[in-house]
């Protein structure tokens, strides 16, 4: 990827999953200033300069963004990093004339409510869904629609308040927890479907949906955390047919020009339902789990997140750049220990210097206490691994999450 070596871009978010993102804008010459509400977020470090302001802040992340450009240094492009504040993103960018999504089409990115009514109104495949007013109106949803179903925040991140209601769950507690996870009060439900569920990564480009990211998401363990819907990393490649993934691509593409995205990144969450791909939802922004940082350019050998970066930056992105130049298989495994106070951590180090193992990151520490797994922020840690074949990648992952071992008290 060429160097920029005039190019300032902003990234939202210097959290633990944006610092590949904030390193390879510094390797392409870039002047990398960071908006982030903790002074000690861990990628501050790595960039050139501080905006410290809530990420969802929208208007005071504007203003200091202005006032940053107009009074600091000339700002050429805003982002986000594996950070769900693709609205706040927008504003920016429409603020300071860079380049970026419609305000109005990451405003819909976060909020799914209004996602599905445009996605319904434009063809758009969807689960069946509807908004919840209170609790009685929930009951009235189940006893019309039946189960299973899923109710999540309509404002949510992270799998946070995302509950599979079944047989087996409390509705009322259901409702009032899910609730409680969303900061405006509002949730929604929607149709549970089986099938294969699959992550995607694009870029548009002049209206083209070109999407080097196609992983299969590992729900193994839903059982297990019910009624809590927890992933468990995946795979790539696919195993669906290239008939299938096609079509997953095509209704990707859909449901893209349907919210409005001419250029940029769209991350897409689909699920195969009877030979036929459903959007969850899409959002206009990086993915998180180190998916477009290091997963995309293992398996395709795409530079997804230096493509992205040139965007942001209303530098030219050819079709080339995004086409992949061959297939590796890719492995992502999360750690999920007990509830406790974690006396000792070891293997880790052992771990890292597998030749298959790409990253291998903890995320907890000794002395700290673990409570219920109920969302993906609370994964204690993370496997990327490479393999021969799918196989193969999937037994280095679960060889070396097994040779970590993390003791509780």
């Amino acid at each position: 990827m060429e160097k920029l070596l005039t190019k300032t871009i902003l990234i939202l978010s210097a959290g633990l999953e944006a610092i590949p993102i904030i390193q390879k804008a510094k390797s392409m010459g870039c002047y990398v200033v960071v908006l982030d509400g903790y002074e000690s977020a861990p990628g501050i470090k790595y960039a050139d300069d501080l905006i410290i302001s809530s990420t969802f802040d929208v208007a005071g992340s504007v203003e200091k963004a202005k006032n940053y450009s107009q009074n600091k240094r000339t700002l050429d492009g805003v982002m986000s990093a594996g950070h769900d504040a693709p609205h706040t993103v927008a504003h920016i960018a429409h603020a300071l004339a860079l380049p970026g999504v419609p305000v109005a089409t990451a405003e819909m990115a976060v909020d799914k409510v209004a996602m599905k009514d445009k996605f319904a109104k434009d063809g758009v495949a969807i689960p069946w869904y509807s908004s919840v007013d209170d609790f009685q109106h929930l009951q009235q949803l189940v006893k019309q629609h039946g189960l299973p179903l899923v109710i999540k925040p309509v404002d949510g991140r992270g799998a946070r308040g995302v509950l599979r209601l079944s047989d087996q769950v409390d509705l009322e507690w259901a409702y009032n927890y899910s609730v409680s996870q969303s900061g405006r009060g509002q949730v929604m439900v929607e149709r549970f479907l089986s099938g294969p569920q699959i992550s995607t990564e694009s870029m548009v480009i002049n209206g083209q949906t070109l999407t080097p990211g196609f992983s299969d998401r590992n729900y193994e363990l839903m059982d297990k955390f019910a009624p809590f819907i927890i992933e468990n990393g995946g795979d790539l490649p696919s195993f669906l047919s290239q008939d299938l993934q096609s079509r997953v691509k095509q209704t990707v593409h859909q449901a893209a020009m349907s919210l409005g995205v001419t250029m940029g990144v769209v991350k897409g969450d689909v699920v195969v339902n009877e030979g036929v791909p459903h959007i969850i939802e899409i959002t206009t922004r990086l993915s998180g789990g180190y998916f477009c940082s290091h997963e995309i350019p293992l398996n395709t050998g795409v530079d997804f997140v230096g493509c992205v970066i040139k965007s942001a930056l209303g530098e030219k992105v050819l079709e080339e750049e995004l086409t992949p130049k061959y297939q590796k298989s890719v492995c992502q495994r999360y750690m999920f220990p007990e509830k406790g106070v974690v006396k000792n951590i070891t293997g880790v180090d052992l771990i890292k210097h597998r030749n298959e193992v790409e990253l291998c990151e903890m995320r907890v520490e000794i002395g700290e206490k673990l409570a219920e797994l109920d969302n993906h922020t609370k994964r204690t840690g993370v496997i990327i691994v490479m393999g021969s074949d799918r196989q193969n990648a999937q037994n280095n992952a679960v060889s070396a999450i097994n040779s970590i071992k993390i003791d509780l008290v």
